[in-house]
């Protein structure tokens, strides 16, 4: 880490984590600082998600320090569960209750109460577009709307940190666009650490980019750096992690000249 090591909010500091003999993550270190959104990406499998569990405390490393707000995740869960909003991928909802009645009961139990706890109920629903299904039934709502539950819950204490794993996952278009819109407006103030593997997603909302291939950190800049020597994103994407199209190969190629 370089001297502005104090001011980031997010670091990875050689995170490596071993199953067996699988190398699931190796040496991995980034940081983010705050007001920055950095889109984490990668092919599926690249260590995305295990880098993330790792951060928020879900998976202990097998080497390296997570820190979050400057404290040692592995020393400080309780008061970085204050500090920090996470959405992973499918997160659990309980399906019996509301999206209301979830969001009072998260919302006591991180000790948040009368006016605070209305308020901010508010504030998440309007930034989550819950309106139409507070009172329904989680169980009864669709892919995309639990993703908008699983939002709001996870910005509902107001956390300067957030790690986000697929979050327009199972959204439609005018959804996703809302989101993307979300994020970039929290970006403004917060720390926000972007999981995805979708590159318009990396256009839409980031500041500076960080691709995890094979478990290993093959770039970490900005946007403009990364596509320096390419014409596109996703050109920077097959450089990087050394995958040719198959109109690219010329085995494909020969075969289809072949064809009748």
């Amino acid at each position: 880490m370089d001297s502005t090591q104090s001011e980031l909010m997010i670091e990875a500091c050689g995170l490596s984590k071993f199953f067996g003999s699988f190398i699931a993550i190796q040496d991995v270190s980034f940081g983010v600082p705050p007001g920055q959104v950095t889109a984490f990406v990668g092919p599926n499998g690249a260590g995305k998600t295990t880098t993330m569990r790792i951060l928020t405390g879900y998976l202990a490393p097998s080497e390296g320090t997570a820190r979050l707000a400057g404290m040692d995740v592995s020393k400080k869960r309780i008061e970085i569960a204050a500090r920090v909003g996470y959405l992973p991928e499918n997160g659990p909802l309980y399906p019996e209750m509301t999206p209301l009645g979830l969001l009072k009961f998260l919302g006591e139990a991180r000790g948040l109460k009368d006016s605070n706890l209305r308020s901010r109920i508010e504030t998440v629903v309007s930034q989550c577009a819950l309106e139409a299904v507070l009172h329904k039934s989680i169980r009864k709502l669709s892919r995309g709307y639990r993703q908008r539950v699983g939002m709001a819950q996870t910005l509902l204490h107001d956390p300067d940190i957030l790690i986000l794993d697929e979050p327009t996952s199972g959204l439609d278009p005018n959804q996703i666009r809302e989101v993307r819109s979300l994020i970039r407006q929290l970006g403004r103030k917060k720390s926000v650490l972007l999981s995805t593997h979708i590159l318009q997603e990396v256009e839409a909302v980031a500041d500076h980019v960080i691709l995890i291939h094979e478990g290993r950190i093959v770039f970490n800049g900005t946007l403009p750096a990364m596509l320096a020597t390419d014409r596109s994103l996703e050109e920077a994407f097959y450089r990087l992690t050394g995958y040719r199209p198959a109109q690219d190969q010329p085995e494909a190629a020969s075969i289809a000249e072949e064809c009748p």
